[in-house]
């Protein structure tokens, strides 16, 4: 698919490879071990100011745990400023005053994960002891200021109490709910290889990945298939480069054609491999639209 055909309208910026949870199926394989990585302020602002000229709408600060990482706030006011909307997918136990304060003055929206009812069984899996107590007090403090929140459980361990995590979400006044499976990606794995075949095959389409490094993926799990690096390219020069056409050529080869009409652009809740999904509206998949209508959001009101 040609560039102007296939307009980048969304980026997850993974700006950290850290985070204070230790998640057993994490597909970013991040932890307490991760770093910041290599991408600098700067290099992050002016990738930004790309995304922006390329006609992006949205942008999600992922990790790790974004709010972990120093300059967010700089590059939550820097993404509103160049008229970009922006989410944050955090973990949501450690956010200062100072971080509440730029969510409410640039718009943001939130979305976490969310294992449990209970504080024993969600920090099982999060490998936290107290995540589930803060997660869920903040997830309170969000709604309180008028900050939309998602909320996504993930269904990780035998026995987990995946429906009633879904219940209390959604009776502590989260709008949107969604519910997932483990992915073999990253820790997920169990050490198996990624493959195309673990995509859903709508990878590169109007969205990309950008890492810590400045490896630019074509969706957030597509991480083994480099497109190029915003530290060696401008990225308007990697969107639609040889490099992108050569790995889109790949996903085609296996999901075939059809992945590549969907719109909106980006992931939701339907489509599977990302949960939750990013600040969308619509489906993603018209075709499957009316089979999966009912299983989008789980636990919510009719």
């Amino acid at each position: 698919m040609s560039p102007g055909r296939n307009r980048l309208k969304f980026a997850w910026l993974e700006v950290t490879g850290f985070c204070n949870e230790f998640c057993d199926h994490c597909y970013a394989d991040s932890s307490p071990k991760g770093t910041h990585g290599t991408m600098t302020l700067q290099d992050w602002k002016r990738t930004i100011d790309q995304l922006a000229a390329l006609g992006a709408l949205d942008v999600q600060f992922i990790g790790g745990e974004p709010t972990l990482y120093p300059h967010l706030p700089s590059l939550i006011r820097h993404a509103h400023g160049v008229g970009l909307s922006v989410e944050v997918f955090s973990n949501l136990t450690h956010v200062r005053d100072h971080l509440w304060a730029t969510f409410t003055d640039c718009g943001v929206k939130l979305a976490t994960s969310y294992y449990s009812d209970t504080a024993d069984d969600h920090d099982k899996v999060t490998n936290l002891r107290g995540s589930h107590r803060r997660t869920r007090s903040n997830i309170q403090k969000a709604l309180s200021l008028g900050i939309p929140v998602r909320g996504g459980v993930v269904a990780v361990r035998k026995e987990q109490r995946v429906q009633e995590a879904a219940k209390d979400l959604v009776a502590l006044g989260v709008g949107t709910v969604g519910g997932d499976r483990t992915r073999a990606f990253g820790r997920g794995s169990r050490g198996a290889a990624p493959t195309i075949a673990d995509l859903c095959g709508h990878c590169a389409h109007e969205k990309c990945a950008i890492g810590p490094t400045g490896d630019v993926w074509p969706c957030v799990l597509g991480r083994f298939l480099t497109i190029g690096n915003v530290r060696e390219a401008p990225l308007p020069d990697i969107w639609g480069g040889a490099r992108m056409a050569k790995v889109t050529a790949e996903i085609t080869a296996v999901h075939g054609e059809g992945a590549q009409s969907c719109t909106p652009p980006q992931f939701l809740p339907m489509c599977g491999p990302c949960q939750p999904c990013v600040p969308s509206v619509g489906h993603c998949d018209p075709r499957e639209a009316d089979a999966v209508a009912g299983a989008t959001t789980i636990g919510a009101p009719a």
